[in-house]
């Protein structure tokens, strides 16, 4: 690789790694996208059941329908397509299947826009003050700032899953070892998942994760509560 090549992706490893940072302030933290329901259900027990949950969510639940949304948007804002980037932004917010999972898109996709935004400007399809679902979001900003989809769709799902894995942490309760061997077992899912995102369309968007789907929504009326889904 030649040095203006290093350089690059140099470039691109610091904004993936500042933007899918669990520091970066855009209340992750305090969502279980349903897995919370989950574990008072007893459905989430322990690191076999979190693995397969998590796993769920990555191949045939949002984690996949994200992937192919941000695929889609992503190509839309490189090509200057905003018939195009709207269609995909408006199917984002349509296809949450709860409340909470609403919320738990938007609040993210809105706070990431307005973080990279005022510390990376350049992303022009999301208008400031606007809501964006958080791969609506990503994909603007990656695109904007030249990240390949590749590598930007790997991260924003190895982020997604480990935001899950740092939930059923603390749910399970799981200890801090078995929480990294779930990251390690989980990132060649997400990798392989972003892989396949890339060639799909929106006709492709849809999953089947309805446990987790009803779990967001039974996690509306649960009264003793962590997180915010």
């Amino acid at each position: 690789m030649s040095e203006a090549g290093e350089r690059e992706d140099e470039r691109v490893l610091a904004l993936l790694l500042a933007w899918f940072s669990p520091a970066l302030p855009i209340g992750a933290f305090s969502y279980s996208h349903g897995l919370e329901r989950l574990c008072e259900d007893g459905a989430l027990s322990d690191r076999a059941s979190a693995q397969g949950v998590i796993a769920a969510a990555l191949r045939t639940g949002s984690g996949w329908s994200d992937a192919v949304l941000l695929a889609a948007a992503y190509r839309a804002a490189a090509a200057g397509d905003r018939a195009g980037f709207d269609e995909a932004a408006a199917l984002a917010m349509a296809l949450q299947p709860s409340r909470e999972r609403a919320e738990e898109a938007v609040r993210q996709g809105t706070a990431f826009l307005e973080i990279t935004d005022t510390v990376w400007p350049g992303q022009a399809m999301v208008e400031r003050g606007a809501e964006a679902a958080l791969p609506i979001a990503v994909a603007a900003a990656g695109a904007a700032h030249g990240v390949p989809l590749k590598r930007l769709a790997a991260a924003y799902l190895t982020a997604f899953a480990a935001n899950l894995v740092s939930a059923a942490v603390r749910l399970v309760p799981l200890g801090q070892t078995d929480g990294q061997r779930l990251v390690r077992d989980l990132a060649p899912v997400a990798a392989a998942v972003a892989g396949e995102a890339q060639a799909a369309t929106l006709a492709d968007v849809g999953g089947m994760a309805l446990g987790l789907d009803v779990a967001s929504m039974r996690h509306e009326y649960q009264e003793v509560r962590l997180f915010r889904s």
